[in-house]
Order: C-alpha cells, then structure tokens, then sequence
C-alpha cells in the first residue's frame, strides 16, 4: 500500500494554531509540577507516574470508551489499526511504539487490532491498513494512512502535542522508567511549610482583601507550584476578585442583548459560576467560542481552562464541557 497522508488540516489548522501562551504556560507548570511530584492521569496512573510499558496499550471494543475516549480527557491518544498478516503494520507499528514511549507521555498509543475489532474499523471507515488516528478529548483526528517517515510522524506528533495543550491545556501523564513491574513510588511530600502562608490567604479571604489573598496563594505557588491547596484558592480568590464589583444585572442584560460578545459572554460566565451553575458557565462559553474567531475566540476559550481550574479536573462536568469544547473547535 502506497503511504496516503491522511491531514488533519480538515478537522484542525494545526499550522494555524497560534500560540496561546497562557493556556501553554500553565500546561508546562503543570508538567513541571507533575515532575517533582508525580502526575496522575489513566487507572494506570492512579498511584502517580507511570512505567513508559503503561503508554502503549491494547484496546478492544469493550474498552474503548475507558482506555480511549476517558483517557484522551488527560492525554491525547494515539490509534494504530493493525492486523498480524499486515507487513506494512510490522514496519509501522515498532516505530510508533518508539516514539510514544519517547514522547515521556505526551501521547499514549493504543493499538487496535481490526481482526479482533471489525466494528471499530467500520466506524473509523478504515479501508486499508495500516492506519492512524488521534483522539484528543473525545474527539477523533485522521493523522495518516500506510507506511511513513519517521520525520513526518515526528513532526505530526509535536502539532498533536501542541493542540493538546494550547486549545485544551492537556499536559498528558508523568512518566517514572523505574517503576516497570513495581508499585508508583508515594509522591514526596511537597517543601514547606506552607500553613501560615495558607492561613493568610484564608484570613484575607475572610476580610475581604481579595488582592491579599491572590498574593498569598501566589506567593505559596512561587515555591511550590503543585500545591494544590494554593492553585485551587488561586483560582477562587481570582474569580471572586473578577466579580467583585460587577452589577449582576447589567452584565447580564448585557449577555443576553450581546450573544456573540465574548467581553460579555466571559463576564455572565464568571458570574454563573460564582452562583453555583456551573453547567450554564461552561455552556456559556462553550457557546461563545462556536460563534466566535480569532484572538477573541481564544480570550474565550482561554477562561474557560481558568474556570476548569475552579471546579477541578476530576469534575465530571469538567470533563464534559472539555468534550464539547472539542467538537465546536475541531
């Protein structure tokens, strides 16, 4: 079979993609987080970092949804249709175990054997072997089709990576080379301590010094960026400081006379969430973001990643407003 470039150029302008540098620039503070402490991603990461052998996986139809689609939530997740009768497969295949496990687990490549699996080959729409694909929060990107050079796959890999984590701050799992075949080591205790600072956070918080509360939390982060505790408060003390001085009533006279104004679609959000709906937040946004282009676009879906924050990754109604942010941007 005569290698077909399958581009992703139809589903997503990864050359255009411009370089959203907040949303990237917390992606890599987290991934420097998860290197001092351990990340946690797939069920294979539940105790902290993987072994590099966790990020190739065999997937059949029953685990797809789990193995997949859930997992593509942290990590973008690489397809591989193949057949044990397949020769170009056994060329393929070998390299794109290679870079995955290179890759430190930005991508996790899951292998699908279409002998074992005809249903998922027919809704792929697969008509030749070996083929490629990505899912990255739930929603599936062509990559290519046959035998290619490893520069290409290099090269489709890096824009993969970089989608994931400029457009959906994905920062993929921590990967520990030592853990093959033994239990995740427990994750060392963050530096500290860290009560007083946090302790002044809460107790400006509770006078009603937002800004002093921001500092504090920011001050902790300074030193310790995966202390939870601080990036959770941050986040709250910011969308309470947001909100502080908004006239609830205008600003959403505002949205409503305004639908595709991001300004006041990202005002009405914020104030969503500080009332407690979050669904209609992150609907809101979601909304803005289908009808809208370009850095507003962006402004957009860059406070949505905030608000993630908020709530918190592991919220399921984070994870299904990340998946209906990915059908409106791909």
């Amino acid at each position: 079979m005569q290698p077909r470039n399958m581009s992703m150029s139809g589903v997503v302008d990864l050359a255009a993609v411009k370089a959203a540098g907040e949303a990237k620039a917390k992606a890599e503070q987290a991934r420097a987080e998860s290197a001092r402490q351990g990340g946690s991603g797939a069920e294979a990461a539940a105790a902290g970092a993987v072994p590099p052998s966790a990020l190739v996986i065999d997937v059949d139809e029953a685990g797809f949804e789990r193995d997949v689609l859930q997992l593509s939530n942290e990590v973008p997740v690489v397809l591989d249709f193949w057949a044990e009768w397949c020769e170009p497969c056994k060329q393929l295949s070998p390299l794109l175990e290679r870079l995955t496990v290179e890759a430190a687990g930005r991508v996790v490549l899951a292998k699908i054997d279409v002998d074992a699996n005809q249903m998922l080959m027919q809704q792929f729409g697969i008509q030749g072997i070996p083929a490629v694909f990505a899912v990255v929060a739930g929603q599936v990107l062509p990559l290519f089709q046959g035998v290619v050079p490893e520069q290409q796959i290099r090269e489709t890999l890096a824009q993969l990576v970089q989608v994931a984590e400029e457009r959906f701050g994905l920062i993929g799992l921590q990967v520990d080379p030592g853990a093959e075949g033994a239990p995740a080591a427990a994750a060392a205790p963050p530096a500290g301590p860290y009560d007083a600072l946090l302790e002044a956070a809460v107790v400006a918080l509770d006078a009603g010094d937002l800004g002093g509360a921001v500092q504090a939390y920011k001050n902790v982060l300074a030193d310790d960026p995966a202390n939870m505790e601080a990036k959770l408060g941050l986040a709250q003390a910011e969308l309470l400081s947001r909100v502080q001085h908004m006239n609830p009533q205008a600003v959403r006279e505002a949205a409503a006379a305004n639908p595709r104004d991001p300004q006041a679609q990202i005002a009405a959000a914020d104030l969503d969430l500080v009332g407690g709906h979050v669904e209609d937040a992150f609907g809101r946004l979601v909304d803005t973001v289908r009808v809208t282009a370009g850095d507003e676009r962006d402004a957009v879906r860059v406070r949505l990643l905030e608000l993630f924050e908020v709530i918190g990754a592991d919220d399921p109604r984070v994870s299904a407003a990340r998946t209906a942010l990915a059908r409106v941007l791909f």
